[in-house]
């Protein structure tokens, strides 16, 4: 067919026309292609595949060996993806990994599947496998799952629009309040200026009746005075003036001596009440500000669908008995299998378990420290341990309790532990114990058998799901704000604070989920049902898409779409 490297073009067929060096033919030349450029979809020969190569934006093209692209096929393979990898952006997505169905970057595969077994090249995999696109299925999914943004997107314009409209609220009852609080120091004013008025009229009033005697005694003796200068023949009449002046002087005398005496008004003093300044001074705002999840019927949790997965791997010697879950920032969910003593990752997507690893003793709650790491107690261990997620599940550290912790949950820099039965611990990630919460206000125990723990991201509220107690809330200092404990929630079991603030509560007896926020009961999310294993724990994606329940002795979880 080819002589010298060409080939006679009176006998090309189509199959052999697209094997041609595509540079050669474009000068002319029929020249048969001995390598294949997957990126670029085109034939090249020896030599026009060594320019191929120095071109700076073909230097990472993926070329292949004629004899690599399956025969019987006058395409070669299928073409590669267009399109770019978002974090390597000179790479093309060609590479699927088959153990986590995730595509990526050859970089990508290397970084982060480098110990996964069955990668592949797109196009090699899709030729060698009976493998169809179900794209209209998935365009399907992504149009519902953009409507269901669309309501999200209006939801969160409505929260918005009725949070300008609080806060115009609130801005006018802090005006409201500010006036108040002008009106009172009006009235303060005004009572300090009658009071001084009212004590400066009484001693103007003295003052007044002194200077009348004062004038009178003057006139008395200017009068006596007088009368003496007038008579100076009649000496009765000069006897009786010299006695009447004498009384005159004398009467003005004492006047002069008692107000050497006493004074007649003291001086007059205002001495502010200081405290009234101190206490403004002390206080930053004019109240506290608080953000609290609406209470209503819209809030709570719907369910459109369900479906089980099951999560027994081969090694698991007994049922599993999933007691505690979390869910990670990428959708995955970490279970922790007591009666296999397991912590398992669940896939985003289809909720198999892609890896796990083994625990030194049975488990109690595990929660998300950080995007790569969870903690989890060791119950007869009196031990928390610390697992990384990255590459293959480990334990890279771990701190001593010194009593059998069973709950726990993760909170500004600080882990929330509980005992069995009598207190939550605060402890530092280094294992320094902080604090201890037990009693109540009166002094009283606060528990009976812990199940569960949850802390707002703030630290400001602690959750503790307690068997015959039920839903207990406390602030930051261990005191007891509030509480939720009905014959709808019987034998606590779980609770899970959800992105928005709101608690998951599930009754081990009462086999079902409320839904409640800072203790008040919204509704109930799963009810009851005699007929299904008891509920032992529960969770929820931070999108609020999925929601995740275990039950006892059962090797399948149930995923609801919510």
């Amino acid at each position: 067919m080819a002589t010298g490297g060409q080939i006679d073009t009176d006998i090309l067929s189509d199959e052999i026309f697209d094997v041609l060096c595509s540079m050669c033919r474009n000068e002319g030349r029929n020249t048969e292609g001995e390598k294949y450029c997957v990126d670029c979809h085109d034939y090249f020969c020896v030599s026009c595949v060594k320019v191929h190569s120095k071109v700076p934006l073909c230097a990472g093209h993926k070329v292949l060996d004629k004899s690599q692209v399956k025969s019987g096929t006058s395409k070669g393979l299928p073409r590669a993806p267009a399109e770019r990898c978002d974090r390597h952006s000179h790479k093309h997505i060609d590479m699927y990994c088959q153990n986590h169905d995730n595509v990526g970057c050859s970089t990508c595969m290397a970084v982060d599947h480098r110990s996964c077994k069955d990668t592949f090249y797109i196009p090699e995999f899709i030729q060698n496998n009976t493998y169809q696109v179900e794209s209209r299925e998935i365009q399907t999914k992504l149009k519902e799952i953009a409507k269901t943004l669309e309501k999200q997107a209006d939801r969160f314009k409505q929260d918005k629009q009725r949070l300008l409209k609080r806060k115009a609220e609130i801005l006018a009852d802090i005006r409201k309040f500010r006036q108040e609080i002008n009106d009172q120091l009006d009235k303060l004013e005004k009572s300090s200026i009658d009071e001084i008025e009212s004590k400066v009229k009484c001693l103007e009033d003295k003052l007044e009746d002194g200077i009348k005697q004062l004038q009178a005694t003057k006139s008395r003796i200017r009068s006596a005075n007088d009368k003496l200068a007038s008579t100076n023949t009649n000496h009765s009449e000069v006897f009786v003036y010299v006695k009447m002046g004498e009384d005159a002087a004398n009467v003005a005398n004492k006047h002069m001596e008692h107000a050497k005496i006493k004074s007649t008004v003291g001086d007059i003093e205002f001495q502010p009440d200081r405290t009234i300044l101190t206490q403004l001074e002390q206080k930053k705002t004019l109240g506290t500000l608080s953000e609290k999840p609406t209470k209503t019927a819209d809030n709570l949790i719907q369910i459109k669908g369900i479906k089980s997965y099951n999560v027994k791997v081969k090694s698991d010697k007994d049922d599993c008995d999933i007691i505690s879950a979390c869910c990670m920032e990428d959708g995955t969910i970490i279970l922790a299998d007591y009666s296999n003593n397991k912590l398992k990752r669940l896939h985003s997507n289809n909720y198999t378990v892609t890896e796990y690893c083994d625990l030194p003793a049975y488990p109690g709650q595990v929660c998300m420290i950080n995007n790569t790491q969870v903690a989890v107690t060791i119950l007869t261990k009196k031990e928390v341990h610390f697992i990384s997620l990255e590459r293959k599940m480990k334990t890279t550290n771990k701190i001593n309790t010194h009593f059998a912790c069973y709950g726990l949950a993760y909170s500004n820099n600080n882990l929330y532990i509980s005992d069995v039965s009598t207190s939550v611990y605060m402890f530092t990630l280094s294992g320094r114990k902080l604090n201890q919460f037990s009693k109540d206000q009166s002094g009283h125990r606060l528990f009976t058998i812990i199940s569960s723990l949850a802390v707002s991201k703030d630290a400001t509220r602690i959750y503790v799901a307690d068997r015959d107690n039920g839903l207990i809330v406390l602030d930051k200092n261990g005191q007891v704000i509030t509480s939720f404990n009905d014959k709808q929630l019987i034998l606590a079991k779980c609770c899970y604070l959800t992105e928005a603030g709101s608690v998951l509560v599930s009754g081990y007896s009462s086999n079902n989920v409320q839904f409640t926020c800072d203790g008040e009961l919204i509704g109930e999310v799963i009810k009851a049902d005699s007929g299904k294993k008891r509920i032992k724990s529960v969770c929820c994606n931070q999108q609020m898409t999925k929601m995740c329940i275990s039950r006892y002795s059962d090797n399948n979880i149930e995923v609801y779409d919510i």
